[in-house]
């Protein structure tokens, strides 16, 4: 059983509605102003390997033990009273022990759909020490029935929701005897946001920094629940707000790019070209201490004042979700937005800028033919875009997607599978399909040929930065001449593809292109190595996979006793 406070319960069966629509508050926040001293335990839980979680780079990367920082539980942890004792940890790169547990008095988590096995064993891990546990964030804001288990759920955004969760613990560590429920009712200005809690985490330790600086996204491709999670009118942080959270990731360490987890970038392309200038400045100003990347629409290549201005600020990686390049299928899944000019017109325009192309693609479409996948490999030869996410078709609850296919009865739950979609092919066609794009897409010479016209017709065209400190600083040689080291043992001597990887490597440090040489080879070490993960059946061939999901959970079944006692 469920209390909501706020707002009422919807009733069962009336659909919940997008929490986009969800207002901002009208006024400004009064931080609460607790009359008890708390110990708040955030914990973060440990991905699935996956493709995008580049695991198989980081014992080359020195200290590099996750990917990036986990903006979202940052900046609750941030937001909670001062007056409280706040303890972080990520278990990507250690996993909370029993002695954690039992220091704290609440325990905060959160996570994405991926991670609810992980978040339920850390609930009942909390529980065995009588703890009274709160789950937030997309997962149980998109699915609250996921965390039936949970004392406390705070579905949607920051806000007031989360206010009335704090006042509730500053009156109550008590674990209720039904589950309780705070729902955004006015949403946090994002402008308001507190800068994520950066003095918890040690930065060097993560493979990428990120910030945010809008959310939501003004398409509604059939598959994404973001308009559903976040709305269609992006909301957004002053540049001001951007710059002093750079400034403060900084100051705790610096992996040397740095993502923006923008829904899309260029959703409001008014606001990003008022903040490109910023990070012009702050670049300059600060001796271009990192490379920048985001997220973004493949229609930004119509907008050369913002290209031009994106490459100045030294944004050198963009993800594009191209997601297959059969126009009927582009149409079929509402992404239009991806028509408005040739696609690899787009990408060699994005590359004229020096932005390199991360591509999304997604087999399993009801368009799809026998002839797709020849139609993908087609298109990655002629593109040249070095990684591309090649996932099966995943309904995510609360998309346009998932109510079309449910109301087909096309979801299909059974272990094993590694999708929830019934396909229109074959489903060993399907998976046949993803299995030949991804080993051909990564076999090793095609991948360095790729990288090698990435280092001939893109990072050219990138702005020749200084010599500064704050990239030749004793600390940055030091972290490269380690990282060559491991290069040179793992690839050039280890691998199976050391031949492959010498006729790139060797002429590139003839010439002095180390840096480009080291970024190529780290991220071509992972997808080798996946790939090869892949086609021997140890990873799965969906980022949101159940057979992943449920190996993740007999994994953690399995060192649960031993852990918590």
């Amino acid at each position: 059983m469920t209390t909501t406070l706020q707002p009422p319960q919807q009733t069962q069966g009336t659909p919940t509605p997008a929490l986009g629509a969800v207002p901002e508050l009208k006024c400004h926040r009064t931080p609460y102003k607790p009359q008890n001293k708390r110990r708040i335990l955030c914990i973060f839980p440990k991905y699935s390997r996956s493709f995008g979680t580049f695991h198989h780079a980081y014992p080359l990367m020195g200290r590099v033990k996750a990917f990036m920082p986990p903006q979202g539980i940052l900046v609750v942890a941030s937001y909670l009273p001062e007056e409280w004792e706040v303890r972080f940890i990520d278990e990507n790169k250690q996993p909370a022990k029993t002695a954690d547990y039992r220091w704290a008095d609440v325990i905060i988590t959160s996570g994405m759909h991926i991670q609810r096995p992980q978040i339920n064993q850390i609930n009942e891990k909390a529980h065995r020490q009588g703890k009274i546990t709160l789950v937030g964030g997309p997962s149980v804001s998109g699915c609250p029935e996921y965390y039936p288990d949970f004392d406390l759920i705070h579905v949607g955004e920051l806000g007031d929701a989360t206010d009335a969760m704090i006042e509730h613990l500053d009156h109550s560590i008590d674990r209720p005897p039904s589950q309780i429920r705070f729902e955004t009712k006015d949403r946090l200005p994002l402008d308001e946001f507190p800068i994520p809690a950066y003095g918890k985490i040690n930065l060097n330790q993560y493979f990428i920094a990120n910030v945010q600086f809008s959310s939501g996204c003004p398409y509604r491709c059939e598959f994404c629940d973001i308009p559903e999670l976040y709305g269609q009118n992006p909301r957004l942080k002053d540049p001001a707000q951007i710059l002093k959270e750079l400034d403060t990731m900084l100051e705790t360490g610096n992996p040397g790019a740095v993502y923006f987890v923008d829904d899309n970038f260029v959703g409001n392309r008014r606001a990003a070209m008022e903040l490109l200038p910023h990070l012009i400045a702050w670049q300059k100003a600060n001796g271009y201490p990192v490379q920048f990347a985001c997220e973004a629409t493949l229609n930004m290549a119509q907008s050369p004042k913002l290209l031009a201005m994106m490459r100045e600020a030294y944004f050198c990686t963009v993800f594009c979700g191209i997601e297959t390049p059969e126009t009927d299928a582009l149409h079929s899944i509402s992404k239009d937005q991806n028509l408005s000019m040739p696609i690899l017109e787009a990408i060699k325009v994005l590359n004229s800028y020096g932005m390199e192309v991360v591509s999304g693609i997604i087999i399993g479409l009801d368009t799809d033919t026998p002839q797709t996948a020849d139609n993908i490999m087609e298109f990655i030869r002629e593109s040249n875009i070095p990684m591309l996410t090649i996932n099966l078709l995943y309904a995510l609850p609360k998309t346009p997607l998932w109510r079309r296919l449910e109301a087909a009865g096309r979801l299909n739950f059974d272990e094993g599978r590694e999708s929830n979609v019934d396909f229109l092919m074959p489903y060993e066609d399907v998976v046949g399909m993803w299995q030949r794009c991804v080993t051909e897409a990564y076999d090793p010479q095609f991948l360095y040929d790729r990288f090698s016209y990435q280092c001939e017709h893109t990072y050219p065209n990138r702005i020749k930065v200084p010599n500064s400190p704050a990239r030749t600083s004793w600390g940055n040689i030091l972290k490269g001449l380690t990282i060559m080291r491991n290069i040179v043992l793992h690839a050039g001597i280890l691998s199976h593809y050391r031949q492959t990887f010498w006729d790139f490597a060797w002429p590139m440090l003839k010439v002095g292109r180390i840096e480009s040489m080291i970024h190529v080879t780290l991220v071509a070490h992972h997808l080798i190595q996946f790939t090869r993960e892949c086609s021997q059946g140890k990873e799965s061939a969906s980022f949101y996979s159940q057979r992943v999901r449920k190996a993740a959970t007999d994994a953690l079944n399995s060192t649960l006793g031993s852990r918590v006692r």
